[in-house]
Formats: C-alpha cells, structure tokens, sequence
C-alpha cells in the first residue's frame, strides 16, 4: 500500500470514502473486493481518531442490555464470532470477571439475568458460558480482588479483544489496496463536485506536498465519525439529522490485574473496565457530551479524577501517582441530546442525501468498532444496488491478510532462519500475524535492521522500514502509535524517538529541519496524555 496520488488525475472511481477509521476501512475493503474501483481518503493518519481510543474491545456490549438494545447486541455478538474468524491473529476471546461486593444487592440478583441473556443472545456461538464464583474461588481467578471488602463472589463471562485496533483498520486497508483500491492517508476532502444529476466527485487536497486534486467518483461516503458533520459544512450538505459527541477517557497504568474486571461506579451506578493490556491497565471509560475541538481531544482533570475515585473503591491506595498517561477519543452518536450520553443507542444510521439535493452522496453515522464490518457491508450493499452491481459481499469469510495466526513451531522456524529470539519473533507475529515474515524478508539483505528500535524493546528497525515502504507511514507518528505498539510504552515511546526519526529521514528524505519537525510535532502528542496534571479543563 503505497501513496499514489497521481492516480486522482485520471481514474473514474465507482466509490469515494472519505474517512480512513475502522469503518471507512471496512467499506474500503468490501468494496474492493466486489470489485468496484475505490478510493479512499483520510485527512490525518488511518485510525488516528476514535479507533485507536477506544477500550480495544471486540464485544456485544452486555451494559446495553440495561436499556433494553437487544438488537444491537445479537448483531454485535454475531459480527465478534465473525471478526474472530477471519481476524484471529488479531481478535482474541478475553475472560472477564465482575466481583460482587456483599453491599451491592442490586448487581447480585439483576447480573445472573442479564449474564444468562447475553449468553442467549449468542446461543449458536462457541464462546464459554457465564458462570458464578464463590468468594474464594475468585480470589483463587484473580488475587487482585483482595483489596475488596466484603467480596460475596464474583460472576465471570467471555468477551472478544483486538489490542492493537489500529492493525485491524490498516489490514482491511491493505486488502483494498491489493486489490487495486487508491488509498490516501494525508489527503483532506475540501469540497464536493456535483451536477443536476447528482455527486461526481470531490476536491481533495494533499496535506504533504499541498497539492490540489479532483478526484471523480459515482458515489461518495462520508465515513469520517465524529467528523461527519465538519464534512457536512465542508460540502455544503444541510441535513436535519444530529451528530452527538461524546468524550470517553481511559488511564494509562501499571498492570493491575491478570483478568479484564467490570466495575461499577458508586458515585452514577455506569459500568467501567480494568482491561489488561500489555504490561499495562486500560482503565475505562467515561461518556460525556463533548462541543470542543475535534482534532485535539484529551482528558481533563476532573475526567481522570472521576476514574480515580471510583478505581480506588476497588483498588484501595490507587491514586493519580499510579497514571502513566491518558487516552482520550470521541464517539459519534445518533441520538437524542435529552437522555445520558451513556443512555444514547450505540446503533448506526446510513443516510442517502439524495432528499437534500446530493444524489450520490451516502452518509454512515454511529456503530460501534465491532460492527464495523456489518456496517461497511451495508453501506455497500446499498452503493451496489445504485450502481446496479450484483457482486456480493464476501467479507465475512475473506480472511484478512494476516490471518491465520501463527503457531508456535512457525515462530521457533522462524527465529532460526533469521537469526532473532523466539521472543521478538512472537511479539512480531501478534502484530503482522501470518505476514510477519514479509517484514524480515529485508533483514536477509541488510542484517543491521534487526536491531532493535531501543532498549528493552522487540520492535526492530526492520519494522520501520516495512511501515515507509508498505503501508505509507510518513510520520513518526503514524509509525510510533500506528504501525506497531511503541508509542504506549510507559514513556510513551520517547526513548525511541531519535532513532526512529533517523531511520525513518532515510527512508523518506528529511532534512534537519523536517526531521526536528517531525520529533517536535510527536512530543505535543505526548503532551496531551498529560494535560490533566496541568488541572486543564
């Protein structure tokens, strides 16, 4: 997947998708592989928004059943077995816990109904049923309850994860690609063309080299999430339809538990996880309406102040010393602005602008990451019967490229042929999966790239050049935070920054200047994760 802007000049694409998240990518892929000719367009870095903040979940969303969303919930679960099969190098079941404190008289009787209906609702599915713990039985599961008091027992069911969702957008973009779809990370829609008879493209302009481009095209989604409605203005579209923005936060801590925990907060009764992940403890999140700036979204004091509180019922002696950093992301809802943010439905809506004077012009609004490939297989269902195309879709049996998931024997074969430890190997493969040896390939030519990127890493320099010449990383950035798992060090990848800078101004030709540049624009990213020690607002 390489960035090919010449291609706007002279191609007539069936489909344009603005918008590079996990849903535009799961629309790109589709498409692709019924054969239409695509273009896809993101104004940042492919999963730079929404995807890669969220809680890296791959699940059905058992909280929603408190306000009755059965539908969205069978759906999700459906769309997780798939995600699971042609993902499995990538999406991984995960063990949750729910410890029951004897106070808590409410959860103890309603959770066994609600765990007992999840479980019906993916009755034709493999995954490990609920089942109920006595006090020590779950101090035995995972000894980090000890800290509760009066712990009654615990209840524990199976969910999905995807740890780095950023590989599951970018895979669906490597499909496409390889399957002749034009993908551009850098490339903002500034406006729409049109006739009386409907869209026929957009303006695009190159946010590297400034170029400006006409891209033409028989249909164009906006899929841009909690952008939407920029785009909206951007291309003039008035449409009565919301768009409600939420926040939601998560800590950045040492690891606190073995087990994924679902907690429940005292002070507003919302459910909130302690996730494992990596070395690390995703703790979250919040939903909070949200009217700020969409580009730069981060965690307010009072946000993490709320997470710490209601963690340290749990976790006595947790407080803000424990925070590495923050995370901090928007969800775009389709909802209404007189119920809870965390009432609002997670389900999406795909609007037809043709009512509005835009024929051509489909809009996807909400769902969750999840559903992303049900929604993207919707969304071109409804792009193939405009265009009279019959192809079907085949994405839910398509594995994705790095699928299947490697063995072991693989690994330890692999470490011989290439000189690594079985270690590095394995931490490769759980992010490139069966492809991984597509990335060392290079090391056999040029043995200087198996270093490692910085102490007390597995990344390898080889990684790197992978990223500049095969999936269009151009900034540190896009490397650090989307090409592997760097930037989520416990220093956030600041200790590898310099190298990183200095392999990758080869690759792609930065001077000095362009180099500083581009290591001073990752440290005000890193700023952001540590904004609400300021007491920022």
């Amino acid at each position: 997947m390489k960035r090919q802007p010449e291609r706007l000049q002279n191609e007539l694409f069936d489909l344009i998708i603005v918008g590079g998240g996990i849903i535009g990518s799961g629309i790109a892929r589709d498409a692709a592989l019924r054969g239409l000719s695509t273009l896809l367009v993101e104004k940042e870095d492919f999963a730079c928004g929404t995807t890669s903040r969220s809680s890296r979940l791959i699940h059905g969303g058992l909280r929603y059943l408190r306000s009755l969303q059965w539908r969205l919930v069978r759906y999700d679960l459906k769309e997780r077995e798939i995600l699971l099969r042609i993902a499995p190098h990538l999406v991984r079941r995960l063990p949750f816990i729910i410890p029951l404190p004897r106070t808590e008289t409410f959860y103890r009787i309603s959770l066994p109904f609600g765990l007992w209906l999840y479980d019906l609702l993916a009755i034709d599915q493999q995954a490990p049923r609920w089942k109920k713990f006595a006090a020590a039985a779950a101090l035995e599961l995972e000894p980090a309850l000890r800290g509760i008091k009066n712990l009654s027992g615990a209840y524990g069911y199976t969910d999905c994860e995807a740890g780095l969702m950023e590989r599951l957008c970018l895979e669906n973009l490597l499909e496409a690609a390889q399957k002749g779809a034009c993908i551009l990370n850098y490339a903002s829609a500034t406006g729409i063309t049109k006739s009386p008879s409907g869209v026929m493209g957009i303006e695009i302009q190159d946010m590297l080299t400034g170029a400006r481009y006409s891209a033409r095209g028989r249909r164009v989604i906006n899929a841009t999430g909690h952008w939407a409605d920029l785009v909206w203005k951007q291309f003039q579209v008035k449409t009565h339809h919301g768009l409600r923005k939420t926040k939601g936060i998560h800590l950045v801590t040492p690891k606190l538990s073995e087990k994924a925990l679902v907690l429940f907060a005292k002070s507003d009764g919302r459910l909130f996880f302690v996730i494992p992940w990596e070395d690390f403890s995703l703790i979250g999140t919040t939903d909070t309406d949200y009217a700020g700036d969409a580009d730069r979204v981060y965690a307010t004091a009072q946000d993490v102040d709320y997470l710490v509180k209601e963690t340290a019922r749990y976790f006595p002696g947790f407080d803000h010393s424990r925070i590495l950093y923050t995370q901090a992301g928007l969800r775009p809802l389709v909802g209404r602005e007189n119920i809870s943010a965390s009432a609002t439905s997670r389900a999406h809506r795909i609007l037809d602008h043709a009512s509005s004077g835009f024929p051509g012009l489909i809009t996807v609004l909400g769902g969750k990451i999840t559903a992303h490939r049900g929604i993207a297989e919707e969304a071109v269902d409804r792009v193939c019967r405009q265009l009279e195309v019959s192809a079907r879709c085949i994405t839910d049996s398509a594995l994705l490229p790095g699928a299947p998931a490697v063995s072991l024997s693989e690994k330890e074969s692999a470490a011989a042929v290439y000189g690594l430890p079985v270690d590095t190997i394995h931490h490769l493969a759980s992010i490139y999966g069966s492809q991984f040896t597509r990335v060392l390939d290079a090391t056999q030519l040029e043995p200087r790239i198996k270093q490692p990127v910085c102490t007390g890493r597995r990344d390898i320099l080889a990684q790197i050049k992978w990223a500049v010449e095969n999936e269009s990383a151009v900034t540190i950035a896009d490397f650090m935070l989307r090409r592997s798992l760097m930037g989520f060090a416990a220093d956030q990848g600041q200790a590898a920054v310099d190298t990183v800078a200095a392999e990758m101004a080869g690759y792609l030709k930065w001077d000095s200047s362009e180099r500083q540049k581009q290591i001073d624009s990752y440290s005000e990213f890193v700023k952001l994760g540590q904004m609400w020690r300021n007491g920022t607002s």
